[in-house]
This record gives structure tokens, C-alpha cells and sequence, in this order.
């Protein structure tokens, strides 16, 4: 895939899928892009790290919902222009030799791994993966 088809991909942090699954506002630059991908035949990634998180998040009563973490990923997977994101040995061992100083969140680390591995932003409203990027760490946008 050319460089130029990747500027037009970016991968979803956890929040931002459940934002958008939820058709929640999201900012402006946030839903320009997401508006713009079909355009510009883009891809939006999901991790299976969203159906852990939204796991964990179910488990501790976090979150509820009507339905289980695997059908709210799969519903979200099943978007057209969703792929699912790799999710093997480089990007997990990737995800402890971040530059700099990545957030401690095990599951940030692996968002941050993928979309770094990916070469495309992650969409997120995690104020530690934006501070993070905006050490020229991973390339983001705040959603």
C-alpha cells in the first residue's frame, strides 16, 4: 500500500469507538476525517485491544450495554471501511520499547504500537496518547 493511501487511514482508540458507535459529537477535524475516508478510499482500523478494553470496561461496571463486548466490536468491524488491525508478536513486544515516555496503560501502549506499526494517527480523546503525540512520538488526533 502507498504512503499516500496510508495518510488517508487512521486506527480508532477505544474511546473514540465507543464516541462514535454511540454517535456522540466528535470535533470537527475528527468528523471531517472520518467523512473524507470513502473519498479517499481510506481505512479506519480497529484493534481487537477495543474488544478487551470494552471487556475490562463491562466487567468493572464501567460501561453497560444491551449487548456483549464481542457484538459491539463485531458491529464495529462490520462498518464499511473498518478493517481490523494486526494485533501479533511485533506490535505486543513493539509496545514495550515505545520512545520517549509512552503512557503506562498497557492497552495505550498497544494503540500507540499498532498505529505507529500501521504508520497511521490514532483518533483518540486519551489526553496522555495526545500529549504523547505531540512529542512526536505517534501521530494522532483528537477527536
Amino acid at each position: 500500500m502507498s504512503m499516500l493511501r496510508r495518510m488517508a487511514d487512521l486506527l480508532l482508540d477505544t474511546c473514540a469507538a465507543i464516541w462514535i458507535l454511540a454517535d456522540a459529537p466528535l470535533s470537527e477535524a475528527a468528523h471531517e476525517a472520518l467523512a473524507a475516508m470513502p473519498r479517499k478510499r481510506g481505512q479506519v482500523h480497529v484493534s481487537p485491544m477495543s474488544a478487551w478494553e470494552m471487556a475490562v470496561l463491562v466487567a468493572r461496571g464501567r460501561i453497560a450495554m444491551p449487548f456483549t463486548p464481542l457484538e459491539w466490536f463485531d458491529t464495529l468491524a462490520a462498518l464499511p471501511g473498518v478493517a481490523i488491525a494486526p494485533l501479533g508478536a511485533e506490535v505486543l513486544t513493539a509496545s514495550q520499547a515505545l520512545p520517549g515516555e509512552p503512557p503506562r496503560d498497557p492497552a495505550d501502549r498497544i494503540m500507540i504500537a499498532t498505529a505507529r506499526a500501521l504508520r497511521v494517527p490514532i483518533m483518540t480523546r486519551d489526553r496522555l496518547i495526545l500529549d504523547y503525540a505531540a512529542k512526536g512520538h505517534v501521530m494522532a488526533m483528537a477527536c
